[in-house]
């Protein structure tokens, strides 16, 4: 019988420079004094406290620059080559903070699978060499970078750690989701994209899979395409960046594909069964339309909401960072993860505590 893969430990790390009320601002001077009014009050609606980003932000919100170093100066915003050497500098610095979070000491040479998520930037030789190299993993370590699947990617991710588990009970996988979503900042006087870039902070969360407990153990993964609503969320590599297209539309296709999928990632459990949520916070309004699809109790999504009000949408990561809550729960209950994004995709996984 094919082993059992857990999750033994999580963490996570964000960058040093909390932007999210000098962001409001910046984008609010963007715009016409009628729409201002309206990104104001919709901003304050998010449920967003604070994010974070790799580059530091400017002194003067309405300055010439987005930030201190000089980079995103207005009319003068950086093309994608220079947006991606800041991800390669960035990148393994973030990374190899939350990998040292796990305090894997000697366990670190015994760590037989690198897994790296990410789709906010690309090098090569990339962040999985960079990390074998500062965090002291086995040259011979078994590499796989997952690109450019957005916010759902750590789903994937703990599914293909899965696989090596449990056909491998001697394997140790290493898990890291890594994003600098803020590096994608764009000027736009169109108050939809500003909104959109409200919710985006940056992040990464390392986690460790093996098959023995205690932890999390991984029972079974699920997938939901809405291929007809392809276009409501997409991710695109543009001259200036990476452009995210987020549709109002999502959280109305989100609930849709639930409601009309639900035996099939729930196992034919009813959702008052599953104890314990673990929702990709990709906005509040997503938060929102999950409780409305499946009836849940206003406190089944705080851990969600909260990480989503401490630090935004940090696409890959933040999922984890929600698991990462999970596993201070008490044994025996059954949860229940799932992230969406381009596709229209949703990813959903069942899950267990185990002490």
């Amino acid at each position: 019988m094919p082993a059992s893969a857990y999750i033994n430990r999580i963490a996570t790390a964000v960058p040093e420079h909390e932007v999210h009320r000098f962001y409001l601002r910046f984008a609010a001077s963007m715009l016409a004094a009628n729409h201002r009014r309206v990104f104001e009050r919709m901003a304050g609606l998010a449920g967003i406290e604070s994010r974070y980003s790799c580059f530091a932000p400017a002194l003067d919100p309405e300055g010439p620059s987005a930030d201190l170093g000089g980079t995103f100066i207005r009319g003068a915003f950086p093309g994608t080559a220079a947006r991606m050497a800041m991800f390669g500098e960035a990148a393994p610095v973030l990374a190899q903070k939350a990998v040292d979070g796990l305090r894997l000491g000697d366990e670190a040479s015994r760590i037989t699978h690198l897994i790296v998520t990410t789709c906010t930037g690309f090098s090569a030789p990339g962040i999985d060499l960079d990390l074998v190299k500062r965090c002291g993993l086995p040259d011979g370590i078994e590499r796989t970078m997952i690109g450019f699947m957005g916010c759902y990617a750590a789903i994937n991710g703990l599914k293909l750690a899965r696989h090596i588990v449990r056909s491998d009970p001697r394997a140790k996988v290493l898990l890291v989701n890594i994003e600098l979503c803020t590096l994608h900042l764009r000027e736009s006087p169109e108050l939809e994209k500003l909104l959109s870039f409200c919710l985006w902070g940056d992040g990464c969360a390392a986690t460790l899979v093996t098959a023995e407990p205690p932890g999390i153990e991984l029972d079974s993964f699920h997938c939901m395409v809405a291929d007809e609503r392809r276009d409501l969320m997409r991710w695109d590599i543009r001259d200036h960046g990476f452009d995210m297209v987020l549709s109002g539309q999502v959280p109305t296709a989100i609930q849709d594909v639930l409601r009309s999928n639900q035996d099939a990632f729930l196992g034919d459990r009813p959702p008052d069964a599953i104890d314990l949520w673990a929702v990709h916070p990709g906005g509040r309004s997503v938060l929102d339309a999950v409780e409305r699809a499946l009836k849940l109790a206003p406190a089944a999504l705080t851990p969600s909401r909260e990480v989503l009000r401490r630090n935004g949408n940090m696409s890959s990561a933040t999922v984890m960072f929600v698991m990462e809550e999970m596993l201070k729960s008490p044994s025996g209950l059954l949860g229940c993860g799932m992230s969406f994004g381009p596709g229209l995709t949703a990813e959903t996984m069942l899950f267990r505590t185990v002490s």
